[in-house]
């Protein structure tokens, strides 16, 4: 199942990069929220949602594209979550840094989770508390790495004011790093960075596969108040805030 998903990720980048290299139209436009949606967006979506219907339609769909209203998915034990486009902020960029996010959630945990950037060839993956990065050819395991002084990987769109900075300040001697989308995640999980702080609001289908490669690695995925972060369906997709950690 997972390189089958792994795949899926594949075929949504590739319509994603249509639009990124100019082949399709951008089509930008901003939801109630003021994010914005690009046709890439709503491409990759529809290609996602096809494939899982094909690969595992028994097992319902959460995207941040269509995402169903609570009272349809307030008893789901089991389910896909996705971000078809995670960092849509910077596509418009044209930085990189964005990604698919396909998560499968399992009684409120994610036990199964792809993270593929298209521009930089890179995918992450996990599943059975195992995780991989494949990139050029080739697939290894990965796992975090503890480093001193901590290099600590912050979100390159959405600073956390005030709150980050007084965190950064009591945590003594540390390197920052920023870049976009669920990558902060994966740098954690493959040892480059060992923490991301997050204060700021994000949703869950921004976390889900993320956190299933971190958790995977050997991180951990945790509340300010210590808590695991839970899948399970609730009416909001915000999350609370969290950090990922190697401790």
């Amino acid at each position: 199942m997972l390189e089958q998903i792994c795949q899926l990720a594949r075929e949504a980048g590739e319509a994603i990069m249509t639009v990124y290299h100019g082949e399709a139209p951008l089509d930008v436009s901003h939801k109630s929220d003021d994010s914005p949606v690009t046709a890439a967006d709503l491409a990759a979506h529809r290609v996602i949602m096809q494939g899982l219907q094909r690969l595992s339609p028994e097992t319902p769909l959460l995207s941040e594209e269509d995402p169903p209203g609570w009272e349809v998915r307030q008893r789901w034990q089991r389910y896909w979550l996705v971000d078809p486009l995670d960092g849509t902020k910077e596509f418009l960029k044209r930085n990189g840094e964005f990604t698919v996010n396909i998560a499968l959630i399992e009684q409120g945990k994610p036990v199964l989770g792809v993270v593929y950037a298209p521009v930089l060839g890179v995918m992450y993956s996990a599943a059975q508390g195992k995780a991989w990065k494949e990139e050029a050819g080739q697939k290894t395991q990965i796992k975090i790495r503890d480093a001193r002084p901590p290099l600590v990987v912050v979100s390159r769109s959405h600073r956390d004011g005030d709150e980050l900075e007084e965190y950064l300040k009591q945590l003594g001697e540390h390197q920052t790093i920023a870049i976009g989308s669920s990558l902060k995640f994966c740098l954690v999980a493959e040892g480059k960075a060992q923490l991301y702080p997050r204060f700021g609001p994000t949703n869950i289908w921004d976390t889900g596969a993320g956190h299933a490669v971190a958790l995977a690695a050997g991180a951990h995925v945790h509340d300010w108040n210590g808590r695991t972060l839970d899948y399970t369906p609730r009416e909001s997709f915000l999350n609370p805030g969290f950090r990922v950690s190697i401790f």
